[in-house]
């Protein structure tokens, strides 16, 4: 029932069933998920299936097709991903993605989760319409700017899942949609298509305005590790995250993560810090013990900062798992701010954390949160004595907002 609805939107569920309708016709099942992607509506594809009418299905405008992911890369003196092939670079952008749908004047916008958001950013749904010269989908990313400057993401929390936004907010948090692909023009896919021909199309389509901006890109005349790196530095100086690097004459794949783009961040810092409270993994990790909460030191005070729950293995999963059911602490132990579901453990084990922000956040106790924290190691070789301070995270917090001309 809910594939008939609709509101079965992505899954191994819905896939299975574009497989049934492939087997079921005798239908390619490339044509069929390409058809589905286009027409949205998978009792459509059947019954096309069925008549062999599936060339015919057009584009569903108002139907979100699964954003193409980029597989991450670390930096490095040498990059071997890039042998071998034609690759552009575009500055990797710290916002929020959006997928924009044009349609005779009035446009929509979704996000990753295939939601429809345009209700939070209410100026960019206004000015798409106005820079196209035709009905088309777009991917972009949403961005906090000023004057041309782009703002550091904490910006943009102020207006996330907003259902209404005031003249105020608008004013303090202006915004920007830097479009860089072009996934439909009309009624005609184009994810098939080179992704130098979407890029030549795009830039026929959109006439650039105050807040809709056409991403800008170089070739990677050589993939060589200076070059790159000085294009890194340049971004994160110009407030970027990094770079994303794509292949020329990569198709746009939608919801996957593979080598035709490839995500190249760097770490702002690393923290050691100890852990505080533990919580029950989810999905193959249900069994254990995988999400640590962790603080850093003030005086004798321990103040969290974040959480994390990716870069140990399993195995190591498995061998904290038991200790920290070993020693938890009572729960009258646990921390203000805590979960309802956190389990409070003696603060013993202490890990070294990488993460590439750190933002003012009311959160956690310490009044700072990281942002895409990830676990390096553990720690064994530190006592939690010697973790790092709320001073030392000032001083990042500090080093962090001079790079960017901003002050605190």
């Amino acid at each position: 029932m809910k594939i008939v609805t609709g509101d079965l939107r992505v899954g191994l569920r819905e896939g299975l069933v574009l497989d049934a309708i492939a087997r079921a016709f005798g239908a390619e099942q490339t044509a069929v998920r390409r058809a589905t992607m286009a027409a949205g509506d998978a009792g459509a594809v059947a019954l096309a299936a069925k008549h062999g009418t599936l060339d015919e299905l057009r584009v569903a405008y108002g139907t979100p097709i699964g954003f193409m992911l980029a597989s991450p890369i670390a930096y490095a003196q040498t990059y071997k991903e890039l042998d071998g092939n034609d690759w552009i670079v575009e500055d990797k952008y710290d916002g929020i993605r959006a997928q924009a749908h044009v349609r005779d004047g009035y446009a929509q916008l979704f996000s990753r989760r295939l939601n429809e958001v345009g209700a939070s950013y209410p100026e960019i749904v206004t000015a798409l319409p106005g820079a196209l010269n035709g009905d088309a989908i777009l991917d972009g990313e949403i961005l906090a700017m000023r004057e041309g400057r782009v703002l550091p993401f904490r910006y943009l929390q102020a207006r996330l899942q907003r259902k209404t936004v005031d003249e105020e907010l608008l004013h303090d948090v202006p915004l920007a949609y830097v479009v860089f692909d072009l996934l439909a023009l009309g009624d005609e896919l184009l994810i098939d298509e080179t992704l130098m021909r979407r890029r030549e199309r795009l830039a026929d389509l959109l006439t650039p305005n105050g807040q809709i901006l056409l991403a800008p890109f170089e070739r990677v005349e050589e993939a060589i590790a200076a070059g790159v790196n000085a294009r890194f530095d340049a971004a994160r100086g110009s407030g970027h995250e990094g770079l994303v690097l794509k292949r020329s004459d990569s198709p746009y794949a939608p919801g996957r993560r593979g080598k035709w783009w490839l995500k190249l961040k760097r770490e702002l810092a690393t923290l050691d810090v100890v852990v505080v409270a533990v919580e029950w993994g989810h999905g193959k990790r249900a069994g254990v013990l995988s999400d640590y909460t962790f603080a850093v030191r003030d005086g004798p005070r321990l103040l969290t900062i974040g959480k994390a729950y990716s870069g140990l293995t399993d195995a190591e999963i498995a061998t904290l798992t038991p200790w920290f059911l070993e020693h938890r602490l009572p729960p009258e132990r646990r921390r203000e701010k805590g979960r309802a579901h956190e389990i409070p453990v003696e603060p013993s084990i202490v890990l070294e954390v990488a993460f590439d922000i750190v933002a003012r956040s009311d959160l956690h106790e310490s009044g700072f949160a990281l942002r895409f924290p990830r676990i390096v190691r553990i720690r064994d070789d530190k006592p939690p004595e010697e973790i790092d301070t709320l001073a030392r995270v000032k001083e990042i917090y500090e080093a962090m907002l001079d790079r960017g001309g901003l002050s605190s």
